[in-house]
Formats: C-alpha cells, sequence, structure tokens
C-alpha cells in the first residue's frame, strides 16, 4: 500500500497473481517473476516495468509498515485486507483495480453497512435545490434502511451525509486521503459524527494527503461499495461523473435527478438521462425502486388528485361539457351538442343541477358559478380615506 499508487493495476495483477509476502520480495530484491514480466508485455497497453519496479522500490525503502499500523491504532482506525470478515466482497468486481487494503475508523462494520447501499454524489458547488434533494435522499434513503455512501466532500456528499445522521442512521464516507487527515477540513465536526454511527474509509495509507487524481481514483470505491449510484447535481465536468463512469463500468444501477434546464450544475445529470445512461430519478423511493429488490422494494405508483367530476359517468361527463359557461341552451340543443339522446340529457341535466354543477336561467341551462375565495373589500372602505388620529395631549405646545 506504500509502494504503490492507490489503483496501480500492475500492482494489483502482481499481488493477485503472487500474493502480497512474494510481491514484497520481488521489489525489494527488484526481480519481478519472468512470467510475469511476460505476461505484461502481452499487455495492450505495455508499462515499463523497470521504472514502476523502481519507483516501488524507493517507497518501499521509505516506508514503515509497523508505524502505520501504531498511526492507525493511535487514531482509533484499523487496516482490513481481503479475506478479513469486514471486507466488502463487492469490491473483488473491480478487479486487479481492487485496493490492496482499507483503513476504516468509525463504529460501524463497514461489510455489513454496504450490503444495503446506495452513493449519493454531486456537485461540490451545489445549488440550495441540490443541497436539499441531497439531504431528502440521505433522510429517505436511511429510513428505508439503505445505508449512503458518499465522498464527504462540501456540497452534495455532505448534504446526503447529514441527512443519513439526521434519520439516526449509519453512513460511509470514502476519502481521497488518510483517515486521518480531515479534508475538508471544516468537515470535522460532521466526520466526528460520522464515526460514532458509521464508518470513514481510505485505501491511502495514515498521514497521506489528497491529490487530484486521488480523488478521481477514489471514486471506483464509492461506485463499487453500493449497489447503485445516483447523481444529484453535476456539471459537464465533474467527479459526479466520473463515479457514474465507474459505476456503468461495474454494472450497478445508475439514476440522475433532473434540474433546471437553465442550471449549469444539472447539465451532467441531462446528458446522462438524455444519453440513457441513467434513469430518472425524482424521490428516495424512485431510487430504492432501482436498486432493491423485485416485488419488495417498488416505489408507489404516482395518481392524478382525485375530483368530484371523476366520479360522473360518461354520458354525465359529456351532457355537462356540452352546457355553456354564459348565457344558457336549451335540453334539445345540449343533447345534440353532447351527442346524447335527449331522455339521457334531461335526467343527466336533472342530476348536474342536483349536484350543483348547473343551474336554470331564463336563458336555459348554463354552469353554475363557482364562488371567489377572493373577498372584494366593500367600495366605502376602499374609498374613504384612513381616520385621521386624536392629537395626543401630551404633543400639545407648552402655555406662553
Amino acid at each position: 500500500m506504500r509502494a504503490a499508487d492507490v489503483g496501480d493495476t500492475v500492482m494489483g495483477r502482481l499481488v493477485a497473481e503472487y500474493g502480497a509476502p512474494r510481491a514484497v520480495e520481488a521489489i525489494r530484491t527488484r526481480a519481478l517473476p519472468p512470467e510475469f514480466v511476460a505476461r505484461e508485455a502481452e499487455q495492450e497497453r505495455p508499462q515499463d516495468l523497470t521504472s514502476r519496479l523502481n519507483a516501488w522500490y524507493a517507497r518501499l525503502a521509505a516506508a514503515d509498515p509497523v508505524a502505520d499500523v501504531e498511526a492507525g491504532l493511535r487514531s482509533g482506525a484499523r487496516l482490513i485486507i481481503p479475506g478479513d470478515p469486514e471486507w466488502p466482497t463487492q469490491l473483488d468486481q473491480l478487479g486487479r483495480s481492487r485496493p490492496l487494503g482499507l483503513w476504516a475508523h468509525g463504529n460501524a462494520d463497514l461489510r455489513f453497512s454496504c450490503l444495503q447501499s446506495v452513493a449519493v454524489v454531486g456537485a461540490r458547488a451545489a445549488t440550495a435545490y441540490g443541497a436539499h434533494l441531497a439531504a431528502e435522499f440521505g433522510v429517505g434513503l436511511s429510513e428505508s434502511g439503505w445505508t449512503v455512501v458518499s465522498g464527504g466532500a462540501f456540497g452534495v456528499d455532505g448534504a446526503a451525509h447529514r441527512g443519513a445522521l439526521a434519520a439516526g442512521a449509519p453512513t460511509v464516507v470514502v476519502l481521497a486521503c488518510g483517515v486521518d487527515v480531515c479534508y475538508p477540513t471544516a468537515h470535522e465536526p460532521l466526520f466526528t459524527a460520522i464515526r460514532e454511527k458509521g464508518v470513514v474509509v481510505s485505501e491511502c495509507p495514515p498521514g497521506v494527503h489528497p491529490t487530484r487524481a486521488r480523488f478521481l481514483i477514489r471514486n471506483r470505491l464509492i461506485a463499487a461499495l453500493s449497489r447503485g449510484t445516483v447523481v444529484v447535481e453535476a456539471a459537464l465536468r465533474s467527479g459526479a461523473l466520473n463515479t457514474a463512469t465507474h459505476a456503468l463500468a461495474l454494472n450497478r444501477h445508475l439514476g440522475a435527478v433532473p434540474g433546471p434546464v437553465t442550471s449549469a450544475m444539472s447539465a451532467g445529470c441531462h446528458k446522462l438521462l438524455r444519453e440513457r445512461k441513467a434513469v430518472c430519478i425524482t424521490t428516495p423511493e424512485d431510487m430504492i425502486d432501482l436498486v432493491g429488490v423485485i416485488g419488495d422494494d417498488l416505489a408507489p405508483q404516482l395518481r392524478a388528485p382525485v375530483v368530484a367530476r371523476d366520479k360522473l359517468n360518461e354520458p354525465t361527463k359529456r351532457v355537462l361539457d356540452a352546457v355553456p359557461s354564459r348565457g344558457g341552451a336549451g335540453p334539445a340543443s345540449i343533447a345534440v351538442a353532447a351527442g346524447v339522446a335527449l331522455d339521457k340529457t334531461l335526467s343527466a341535466l336533472g342530476g348536474l343541477a342536483a349536484a350543483g354543477y348547473i343551474e336554470r336561467t331564463p336563458d336555459g341551462w348554463r354552469l353554475r358559478r363557482q364562488p371567489s375565495a377572493y373577498r372584494k373589500a366593500s367600495e366605502s372602505v376602499a374609498l374613504d380615506p384612513p381616520p385621521t388620529p386624536e392629537p395626543d395631549p401630551t404633543d400639545a405646545p407648552p402655555p406662553p
């Protein structure tokens, strides 16, 4: 973990084929297995193994594994490696880019927390719209038993984590630095609260500070730890879209929240929807329906509000549509306009009048005017000038 950069696929292949102890020995002796070198040369894009091995050697020589473990223990963190009970097995789908290990700091069990989880990602410079929705998703997902996974950044990430904490549920933060390094520093209170109920994880050893490359490589872990990813807000050039790309590569579910078409912060979401790479998500229930168990986690069907007119039968609706709103019309003309027999029209008119839909005037039947909720002030009140206040005795001039 000290010798190689995070996400180093060459190191991943070396460890996968020969195991970590033999890989370390090969680096220390500067002698990679010949068959490994031959296979690497057959790759579509072969790496310069000599320079890679020299870099590994220099970093490993400067590493102090015992100090790393002690520093992790002092901060309250623990090291998890593949095969441990707490290791999330879904990370194995990353193949050769699977992390060599993870540092975890928090009271929640990482594997258990990620069994039923959703990644909520989005812009750091989130709008009020995006922050509000991210918090709603954090609350809604958590209340339904789903763990929120995100990157702990400003904007959408932080709002989603706070929403999960507000619901009293654990949440998972995936950092691009060591778990003993707080980035962003303003989120130190947030990370402290998350460690109480959830867990903060990183593949970077203690003391490592974030870089732009580590943020992008970190995103693959956010996508891999969860069953699906929802992008709340994202510009056309956004780290959230990078996470979405990883989710698609892992065949995970991907959702995107639409926003105002005038907002540059929603342009990335609209691009995902337009290219049919993501499913339109508007509520936490929609996301649970996407990633949940078929038949058990279905979102409720949205229905239009029912009004009294919906309960009328079809001939009566046609008669009502034929009644004018002004003037009046006789039953015969209404029957012709509605295409309904005269006897049925007369019966419908009687029922509509009794229900208060229409009224009879000297000119015939017309729609009944509904009383307005707005009450006009009387003309006297509107036109009369305001009363002149009586003089205050204390304001009287003193006697001469």
